[in-house]
C-alpha cells in the first residue's frame, strides 16, 4: 500500500471511531443517497457571492467542479479591496504578504501551498502541485520557485493601502519603541477571513478550495489551517465537503474539516456536522474564547446530495449559496452566546 493511501485510510478509521464514541454519532457508514445533479456552489462570507457567480456560470455551461472552484476563488484572490486574501492581503509583521491555499477534488486528489510570496493566485499553484507532482504541499521559497518554473509571474502583492495599514499597526504596537503614533486604531483589525468554496457539477462531482493571506501581522513563516488537508479543507466524493474560516490554530487542534465530513459520513446532516465541530472547538478553546471577544471559527459543509450547512462560534459569520438559480447570503447559526 502506498504511504499516502495508508495515511488516508488510517486517519479515516481513527476519526470515525472518535466521532462515534466521543460525540455520540451513530456509525452508519458512507452516505448512500443519490448525488446531486448540480450545479450547487457554497462559499464563505459575503465576497463569496461574487465567487459563486463565476463558479455557477462555469458549472451551468458543463465545466467540472474543480475548474469552477479554482476560477471562482480567482475572483477574490484578484480583488485588492479584500485584505485577507490574495492581492491586497495584509502582510505579516515583517511587511511581507504570504499566502496559503488548498484544492481537492472528488477523487481525493489534492494540492496545497503554504507561506508563498509574490504569486497572486495561490489556488492555481496548489492545483499545479496536485496535478504535476507526487506531493500534496509545498511551502515558502520552494513553492515560489515551483510556481515560477510553471509559468506563474512573480509580482508585488503589497498594495499601498496594505502598506499604510501595516505602518499604522507598527506605530501603535507600543509606547516604548521608536515609532511615532498614535493613528486611527480602527485600521488595525486582526483580519483573517478565508475564501472557502465548495461546488457540485452536473455530474454530481464535488470539489473544494481555500485561499487566504492568513492573520494580519503574523510571525513570518506562519502557515495557517487553510492549506492543510483535513483541517482547512476536506472533500470525500462519496460523502461531501467542508471548509473553514477563522482562527487557524484553533482549527488545527481539532482537524475540523475532516471532522465535519466524517460526521456527515456517520449520518449527520451538513448543518449538524458543522455544529459538531464548533462544539468541539468551544470545548477545547473555552478559555481563549472567554478571554478574546474576537475569537471566531466557522465551517461550511456541502453533502454530495446538495444539502448545505454552516455554523460558527460567534455571531457574524455568513455564507453564500448558489442553488436552483438563486445566489443568496445566509447568517450562520452560532453556538457561543456568553
Amino acid at each position: 500500500m502506498k504511504r499516502r493511501e495508508f495515511i488516508r485510510k488510517g486517519a479515516v478509521a481513527g476519526v470515525g471511531t472518535y466521532a462515534a464514541t466521543k460525540l455520540g454519532i451513530p456509525k452508519l457508514g458512507a452516505a448512500r443517497q443519490k448525488a446531486a445533479s448540480g450545479p450547487v456552489v457554497l462559499s464563505t462570507w459575503d465576497f463569496g457571492l461574487r465567487a459563486n457567480e463565476v463558479s455557477w456560470k462555469l458549472l451551468s455551461a458543463g465545466s467540472n467542479s474543480l475548474d469552477a472552484v479554482e476560477q471562482g476563488i480567482w475572483v477574490v484572490e484578484n480583488d485588492p479591496a479584500i485584505t485577507s486574501i490574495g492581492y491586497g492581503g495584509l502582510p505579516d509583521e515583517t511587511m511581507k504578504v504570504t499566502l496559503d491555499a488548498a484544492i481537492m477534488d472528488w477523487r481525493m486528489n489534492c494540492g496545497s501551498v503554504g507561506c508563498i510570496e509574490g504569486i497572486k493566485n495561490p489556488i492555481s499553484v496548489a492545483r499545479k502541485i496536485m496535478e504535476r507532482t507526487k506531493h500534496v504541499m509545498l511551502s515558502g521559497s520552494g513553492a515560489h520557485d515551483f510556481a515560477v518554473a510553471h509559468g506563474f509571474k512573480p509580482e508585488d502583492l503589497l498594495t499601498d493601502e496594505s502598506r499604510k495599514t501595516w505602518l499604522n499597526w507598527k506605530e501603535n504596537m507600543s509606547d516604548r519603541d521608536d515609532w511615532v503614533g498614535p493613528h486611527d486604531m480602527d485600521d488595525l483589525t486582526d483580519n483573517h477571513d478565508t475564501i472557502g468554496l465548495l461546488a457540485i457539477d452536473k455530474k454530481g462531482r464535488i470539489s473544494g478550495g481555500t485561499s487566504t493571506s492568513g492573520m494580519a501581522w503574523k510571525i513570518h513563516g506562519r502557515v495557517g489551517d487553510s492549506p492543510i488537508i483535513g483541517v482547512g479543507l476536506y472533500v470525500d466524493g462519496k460523502v461531501g465537503a467542508a471548509a473553514s474560516t477563522g482562527v487557524g490554530e484553533a482549527n488545527m487542534r481539532i482537524v475540523g474539516s475532516f471532522l465535519v465530513v466524517e460526521s456527515m459520513k456517520n449520518g449527520q446532516t451538513p448543518q449538524e456536522a458543522c455544529e459538531t465541530a464548533i462544539r468541539r472547538a468551544i470545548e477545547v478553546h473555552s478559555k481563549q474564547i472567554k478571554a478574546d471577544k474576537q475569537f471566531q471559527l466557522a465551517y461550511i459543509a456541502l453533502s454530495r446530495t446538495g444539502e448545505a450547512g454552516g455554523a460558527a462560534i460567534r455571531k457574524g459569520f455568513q455564507y453564500a449559496m448558489y442553488k436552483d438559480g438563486i445566489n443568496k447570503l445566509y447568517d450562520a447559526k452560532y453556538l457561543y452566546t456568553q
